[in-house]
């Protein structure tokens, strides 16, 4: 994919966004590859001029993973579009015309050690990690097919990401427990998923490295206060505007949000 190619679909997708309208193709050449498809990602980065709160993970199911060389993606969340979800039910727009699901997810706040080399197991990574909350990651894109298309196409578009509500805090005694607290995710009074986090690879933790690593090869310094968004624990769940989504942590609370237009 030329440099220019990468930019008519960043510019498109930023456009998009900015004022809330579906696109009905995918802008331009689709990316063949996870380098093409970041180099859009930070294009439309660099367009946008806004501030990142954090960054969201997902996972490349098989036979992709393998055909690409990775089992996870990453993409930008802005600040503007992290919501406080421990007080009143917060309302979380999305793309009615576009893609829209919500995740049930664990959020870390990254806190970078001074002079840390990036961390290669789960002990390491938690001196990486300040804060561990329960959460919901809006996943929504002005282009519908944003995950028909593959992984390529998803990560091009800020990884389907539109936005991240923060749910009360987990325990520091249980991060080392995350993969067994089971979670329920339901939409309205429908349960739509139970799992745990032992689904998910190598778990929370291990989101936290692949991000770690998938910034340095971009070139991108890591920052205190980045919010993680480790992956969806019971699935990706197609919402639409009017619906309530809410996810129960076993143990610790729940967290709920409207989905807008």
């Amino acid at each position: 994919m030329a440099d220019d190619t990468g930019i008519i679909a960043a510019r498109a997708f930023v456009e998009a966004r900015r004022t809330g309208r579906a696109i009905a193709d995918y802008p331009g050449v689709r990316p063949h590859d996870l380098a093409q498809a970041y180099r859009v990602q930070d294009a439309a980065i660099k367009l946008w001029q806004r501030e990142i709160g954090g960054w969201k993970v997902g996972r490349i199911n098989p036979p992709e993973d393998r055909l690409l060389g990775a089992s996870r993606l990453a993409g930008p969340i802005f600040a503007d579009t992290i919501v406080d979800g421990t007080g009143a039910e917060p309302a979380l727009p999305v793309f009615a015309d576009g893609f829209a699901a919500g995740e049930a997810e664990f959020l870390l706040r990254l806190r970078v050690p001074e002079g840390g080399k990036r961390p290669r197991g789960d002990a390491e990574t938690l001196a990486w990690i300040d804060q561990v909350r329960i959460g919901i990651e809006i996943a929504s894109s002005p282009y519908a097919g944003i995950n028909a298309d593959g992984a390529c196409v998803t990560a091009s578009d800020q990884g389907n990401n539109a936005g991240l509500v923060l749910g009360v805090t987990v325990a520091r005694e249980r991060w080392v427990d995350l993969d067994a607290i089971e979670v329920e995710t339901r939409i309205g009074d429908r349960m739509v998923g139970r799992a745990t986090a032992a689904t998910m690879l190598d778990g929370p933790l291990g989101a936290v490295r692949f991000l770690l690593d998938n910034l340095s090869g971009r070139g991108i310094e890591p920052r205190s206060g980045w919010w993680i968004s480790s992956g969806a624990v019971t699935g990706v769940h197609p919402v639409r505007p009017g619906d309530r989504l809410s996810a129960r942590f076993e143990g610790i609370g729940e967290v709920a949000c409207t989905i807008a237009r």
